[in-house]
């Protein structure tokens, strides 16, 4: 009877500072995404880098097709790391390579961007687009995520990621 006494007098207690404590406790965090608002201050040098790096990111697409090496050579530095869509990474040397081998897998392809978000840090930029393949009747999309660095004044391509966006499922 008197451990009853005991137990029943922590248990109400501990149901009397349950409130209190809580209060103390900060609050937890739950899996809900938070809409964080950052302000971003863009100087005229990041709107500048924003547009240069967007506009050679299509200018490099509508010239894809044209097979010239020079437009590859352009685009990526010498020490690009570049993952394709099959997570095989590859070179600048694999890639002006492969130039052929694509226009003959995909002849009359043509590709276009959008949906670009571009972050510019002085020399460096990280741009993600949402790339489209038209071959022919058919339609892929991919989202691309580069590394621009600007050496001797030109922004090339030092790191690339594509990924292919699943078609959705057939109803």
């Amino acid at each position: 009877m008197k451990y009853m006494k005991r137990r029943g007098l922590k248990l109400f207690a501990v149901a009397a500072l349950l409130p209190v404590m809580a209060s103390a406790v900060p609050a937890q965090k739950t899996n809900a995404p938070e809409k964080a608002t950052v302000a971003v201050t863009m100087s005229a040098e990041d709107t500048a880098t924003i547009s240069q790096v967007t506009q050679l990111v299509r200018d490099f697409l509508a010239n894809v097709p044209k097979n010239d090496p020079k437009v590859f050579e352009n685009f990526f530095a010498d020490d690009v790391i570049y993952t394709r869509s099959a997570g095989v990474t590859v070179n600048k040397a694999e890639i002006l390579k492969n130039i052929n081998v694509r226009a003959v897998n995909e002849p009359g392809a043509t590709y276009e961007a959008d949906d670009f978000t571009v972050h510019p840090y002085r020399d460096l930029a990280i741009v993600n687009f949402r790339l489209i393949q038209h071959a022919g009747a058919q339609t892929a999309y991919f989202r691309n995520t580069g590394t621009f660095l600007k050496r001797d004044g030109k922004w090339r391509a030092v790191a690339w990621q594509a990924t292919r966006v699943p078609e959705p499922p057939a109803r």
